[in-house]
């Protein structure tokens, strides 16, 4: 290792370096303050309507975004199935409260669970009296969650697990610190030997008395014997709906108001073999069933309580359309021959009758039975993720192909592979398209889809983001980026049918891949600046797209102009979008034709501003919107306008319709309107 001193001036060159780097790539215009002119035909007939389904998410299991995530389960490994189906000894996180020598951990495959048969025995070696008396708190287990759970003062939480024991137990069941202390919620439970000596489910309901975002549970006795449990759940009483998902986290998804909801990814779909991909048949059920598996590419172990019916019930609850990725025979190392893949064709079949099947159907009736009688509205699969260059992907994809499209005629069926720069050589209704890369080249991408046929099928971009040193963790220089490929992706949107950002939710503790567009840990969350680039596009799905001429000396602006409606207030908006992706403002004359003078009103109207002081800055719990838009008022509202683009920035215009008797607008959106907080420090001009 060098010394300081050299240390330090390696520091300053790389500083040095960035710095014209980011010139280099940025700021390739040298004019102070470049002109542009964009006029904007608000004629609703001489626009194109934008597909209602055009931006949604993506959610793929990385990073513990569904387990440890999204989903509430406070308990990791609640059935002590880490270790697989041929290691039944992996019991991590669960660890063994007192003195070792008084406790013997072991497991063994006496659960009465026929596909989850790996259960826990405690052979407690001290008693409640005696020489060997147990020590004062007694001898157990704990369960720290995903690196510690959240428990709330208030706030009641729902235990179950299962216990047998061939003599009668005395326990203690808590919520706790993280060392033990102090008790936030205990009970005790008693049972006579005849109660427990075949398995029993216990329920068991602890309201917390304090707040620790650093909490266990814990199972603890003072009574010699051997006891086995399994099936552990810990779960909080107001997810969202009661349906299991974390309400904070859920209310940021909804706030992004997505059309869409692809999911279980990504290559979590794939696994880096087959043997430990994701399987819908293993996912749905009593969660006490669920054998749950190792998640090997993202390197960590699910119980799968995030699974199949859970995803189609996250999309009803977001009011999205569900997008289910299916195994197409495909993993990372390896692959079904064609021959070979009608098993997997006919569990995609039976996936589907799972989600849309009368309730009486073989696998409808599974649905209705675990609460949902009536069919989800799934419209669109994808037959595997990335798979388009394995040698088997054509074969395979025509199985798939023919047998959904005689069963549902109607289905959208996504292909891997990519449309963009050529006919696809089979059919599809649409075709999946990933971009992950450098912000120069994520904003030269506003113009990939220009030239695309608008014959044949669409593009599905369900996975675009900016990475690597551009990225950081999530900065205003990739948001900005993204938000210039998001122009182009409406503009071309009769090319392109839908559109989502990747990776979607990501743990502090479990970052596998960054950036992403929610950060949290057990108690705290945030966007980032890609986060809430995406809320200025919320209301563009289903929108009117208008057709707008833009003249400018700066090579880096990106403009668009949609009208939408805010069923809130039932009134009608403009509004105008624009990148500045250079170093210097931008003065931007905005000209709107296509009406009567006197249609916009000034009240009412606002300009909402994504920028900070740094390119490279990005949000963090400590200040979670460090980076976020802001909203003032429009002074200048008119048909025409003279208004500043700041540098590095993302600026939407939303100019409110004023009905007169020869009022043109129709209805071209039923979505809500943006509401965000004013911040009278930008000013308008």
């Amino acid at each position: 290792m060098g010394s300081h001193k050299a240390s330090s001036s390696r520091f300053f060159i790389n500083v040095f370096i960035g710095i014209c780097f980011v010139w280099q790539s940025f700021a390739l215009e040298i004019d102070k303050n470049p002109n542009a002119q964009l006029f904007v035909n608000a004629s609703e007939a001489a626009g194109r309507p934008i597909p209602e389904t055009l931006f949604g998410i993506t959610f793929e299991e990385i990073n513990h975004a569904g387990a440890g995530g999204l989903w509430a389960e406070l308990l990791s490994n609640r059935g002590f199935e880490a270790g697989g189906q041929n290691t039944p000894s992996n019991i991590d996180p669960w660890s063994i409260i007192g003195d070792e020598s008084l406790l013997i951990l072991s497991t063994d495959r006496s659960s009465c669970f026929e596909r989850n048969t790996v259960a826990l025995r405690m052979d407690v070696l001290c008693d409640n009296q005696g020489t060997n008396a147990c020590p004062a708190g007694g001898v157990g287990v704990y369960n720290p969650g995903f690196w510690g759970m959240n428990i709330e003062k208030g706030k009641t939480y729902k235990v179950v697990f299962y216990v047998r024991s061939s003599t009668s137990i005395n326990l203690s069941l808590a919520l706790a610190g993280s060392n033990g202390m102090p008790l936030l919620a205990s009970a005790n439970i008693s049972a006579s030997d005849s109660d427990v000596s075949s398995w029993t489910k216990m329920e068991v309901l602890l309201e917390a008395s304090e707040t620790n975002h650093n909490s266990r549970l814990q199972l603890t006795t003072t009574q010699k014997g051997v006891i086995w449990f399994d099936q552990f759940s810990a779960m909080p009483l107001d997810t969202h709906m009661g349906h299991g998902f974390r309400n904070d986290l859920f209310q940021m998804l909804a706030e992004i108001k997505p059309q869409f909801l692809r999911f279980p990814g990504g290559s979590f779909v794939e696994g880096e073999w087959l043997t430990n991909a994701f399987r819908w048949k293993e996912t749905v059920g009593p969660w006490e069933e669920r054998p749950g598996h190792f998640n090997d590419v993202w390197k960590y172990w699910t119980d799968d309580g995030l699974g199949y019916f859970e995803f189609l019930q996250l999309a009803e609850d977001l009011g999205a359309l569900p997008v289910w990725v299916f195994n197409g025979g495909f993993s990372h190392n390896d692959q079904v021959e064609t021959i070979s893949v009608p098993p997997f064709v006919k569990e995609t079949l039976d996936g589907i009758e799972f989600a849309r099947g009368d309730p009486d159907s073989t696998w409808g009736s599974v649905r209705a039975a675990m609460g949902h009688p009536e069919p989800f509205d799934l419209r669109y699969v994808a037959v595997g993720n990335q798979d388009c260059g394995k040698k088997n992907y054509r074969g395979n994809y025509l199985k798939f192909y023919e047998a959904i499209k005689d069963a549902y005629l109607n289905m959208q069926i996504i292909s891997n592979c990519d449309g963009s720069s050529g006919q696809l050589d089979h059919p599809a209704d649409l075709y999946d398209f990933h971009v992950y890369t450098s912000a120069s080249n994520m904003f030269s991408m506003a113009h990939k889809f220009d030239q695309v046929s608008r014959s044949g099928p669409k593009a599905f971009v369900s996975e675009y983001s900016v990475t690597g040193k551009d990225a950081g963790k999530g900065s205003l220089l990739a948001a900005l980026a993204e938000a210039a490929f998001l122009l182009g992706l409406e503009k071309n949107s009769d090319a392109v049918a839908m559109a989502s950002y990747a990776p979607l939710l990501v743990n502090e503790n479990d970052r596998r891949a960054t950036p992403d567009t929610i950060v949290f840990n057990s108690s705290q969350l945030y966007g980032t600046p890609s986060y809430w680039m995406q809320t200025l596009f919320t209301e563009s799905s289903g929108a009117t797209l208008l057709n707008t001429t833009l003249k400018s000396t700066s090579t880096l602006l990106v403009t668009s102009a949609i009208l939408w409606k805010d069923s809130a207030n039932e009134k009608n908006y403009i509004r105008i979008k624009a990148v500045n992706f250079g170093n210097s403002s931008i003065n931007l004359n905005i000209s709107v034709g296509g009406f009567d003078t006197n249609s916009i009103q000034l009240s009412g109207s606002s300009k909402t501003v994504l920028t900070s002081g740094k390119l490279m800055d990005e949000n963090s719990f400590q200040q979670p919107k460090k980076v976020a838009p802001k909203q003032i008022p429009l002074k200048s509202a008119g048909k025409d306008m003279q208004v500043t683009l700041y540098q590095y920035s993302f600026t939407s215009f939303d100019l409110l319709e004023e009905y007169t008797g020869s009022a043109h607008l129709q209805d071209p959106s039923t979505k809500r309107g943006l509401k965000l907080k004013t911040n009278d420090n930008i000013s308008d001009s």
